[in-house]
């Protein structure tokens, strides 16, 4: 177990205060500045960092092809390679192919991991202190669409009056997609059902004083809530145990969709009271493409009751499979389904030991940290980048807009960059020929995040310079 934990300020406790920069800041010298003082940066050397070569490469290459890196600020779709990732899925490799099928029950003493059978409740204990739950809230398994079909089934229970969900303006298609089809699921209309919850006219923010007063107009109809932690295409971060409360207090439940938000922002699901969650691994917690996801079900849900009946145990209902079944009993292969306490009760088929070999290797980068110490990165480097954008331009004449929330409490590392149109095949050009990688998102947005554990403040300075001059290019 790491030594993860929730110092940094929380938005309810203590204010956090935007930086502010220095009128050298816009010079190269003040961000090699920042970087010789950064807490994190000798996280940087445990990733591999691709080269310009590589990432233009068209053929499957070694790493270091050149010797100068690119800038990737692509994060918040796919992190980079932790270098003990290759570690420690050579050590599972080496323990299937020397054990076979006790690699599921023994435990080797020089390995990291637990044995396959336990690993899933290994990788689950040290992501708890990252989301803020407790070990057994947190279920590491399957990926997070599947996991929000699975938690959907078990909260999601509509009546003829209250059949609604609320949800985001932009969710994710992937979310939208799967609330729309269990809506349908259980013979209702999407369209009566799905009340999107967006921002006022010309805005992209939505304040939580909106989506409390939607809670409050639907909540007589409504069967569940549910919203991202952190809006994919804006950045912004919600006020996740405000809107918790709130929705609770008018007896709804309520679940977060946190792909964006675990790894990049300090959570605190059990302390907020959240009824559920879910996430992958593959933006922030850099477990590689497609890699497993996880979820979060508040301890009261998963409690399994045997006082009344020993072999009728009294549980939330939910789609069940063997490997959520007890572990004691599991193997007894016996037709009684006895969920485990928690979260593991949600869990369905067998783990991928390989997914899960990934996904520790990952973890064993941010045992080393603390969410505070990132968080603390985070607010400074893009505040910083920030500055670097807006400087030395009129907001006026700007051929941009970042539809981020400028208040640091109500974002993370993302900035949502708007081009005016016109511009953004021009300037994806650009960076890319500078061998800088950033997510883009049609017709005119560019989404850049600058992560704390790998990337750097000079790395934000030469963003800025290409950013602004593939601008005036298009002028």
């Amino acid at each position: 177990m790491g030594s993860i934990e929730q110092e940094f300020p929380i938005r309810e406790n203590v204010k956090i205060t935007k930086p502010s920069f220095p009128s050298e800041a816009n010079t190269i010298e003040y961000a090699k500045s920042l970087d010789a003082k950064d807490h994190l940066r000798y996280f940087r050397e445990q990733f591999i960092i691709p080269s310009k070569a590589n990432i233009k490469a068209t053929k499957v290459e070694k790493p270091g092809v050149s010797n100068e890196p690119c800038i990737y600020f692509c994060g918040n779709s796919l992190g980079l390679q932790p270098k003990a990732i290759r570690e420690y899925l050579n050590i599972h490799l080496d323990t299937w192919s020397s054990i076979g099928v006790h690699g599921h029950f023994r435990r080797l003493s020089d390995s990291p991991m637990s044995q396959w059978q336990l690993l899933a409740e290994h990788a689950s204990k040290q992501v708890a202190p990252i989301v803020g739950a407790l070990p057994e809230e947190v279920a590491t398994m399957g990926t997070l669409t599947m996991n929000l079909h699975l938690l959907m089934a078990s909260f999601y229970m509509p009546t003829p009056e209250k059949k609604k969900i609320i949800l985001d303006w932009k969710a994710f298609p992937s979310d939208h997609f799967a609330i729309e089809s269990q809506i349908r699921h259980h013979g209702y209309d999407p369209e009566e059902c799905m009340i999107l919850v967006g921002p006022d006219e010309g805005e992209y923010e939505v304040s939580t004083e909106k989506i409390l007063s939607v809670i409050d107009e639907h909540a007589d109809t409504t069967a569940l809530v549910l919203l991202p932690g952190l809006q994919y295409y804006t950045g912004q971060f919600f006020d996740i145990k405000t809107i918790t409360a709130h929705a609770q207090s008018k007896g709804l439940l309520i679940g977060w969709d946190l792909a964006h938000a675990v790894g990049n922002v300090p959570l605190q699901l059990h302390d907020w009271n959240a009824d559920f969650a879910v996430w992958c691994t593959y933006k922030y917690m850099n477990a590689g493409p497609g890699s497993i996801g996880g979820l979060y079900v508040h301890e009261r849900h998963g409690k399994v009751d045997y006082s009344q009946d020993e072999n009728k145990p009294v549980f939330r209902h939910r789609l069940a499979g063997w490997y959520g079944g007890d572990q004691v009993g599991r193997m007894n292969m016996e037709n009684k389904f006895r969920p485990s306490p928690g979260a593991s009760g949600f869990q369905v088929s067998t783990t991928s030991a390989s997914d899960l070999a990934s996904l520790c290797g990952a973890l064993s980068v941010f045992n080393q940290t603390s969410m505070s110490a990132i968080r603390k990165k985070s607010v400074h480097l893009t505040a910083y980048l920030e500055h670097l954008l807006l400087s030395d331009t009129e907001s006026s004449t700007h051929a941009f807009q970042i539809i981020t929330p400028s208040n640091p409490e109500a974002r993370g590392t993302q900035l949502s960059v708007k081009l005016k149109p016109g511009r953004l095949d021009t300037l994806s050009d650009m960076l890319e020929e500078a061998g800088i990688v950033a997510d883009k998102r049609r017709p005119d947005v560019i989404r850049v995040a600058p992560v704390p554990l790998y990337n750097t403040y000079e790395e934000a300075w030469n963003f800025g310079q290409i950013f602004k001059a593939a601008l005036a290019k298009c002028e």
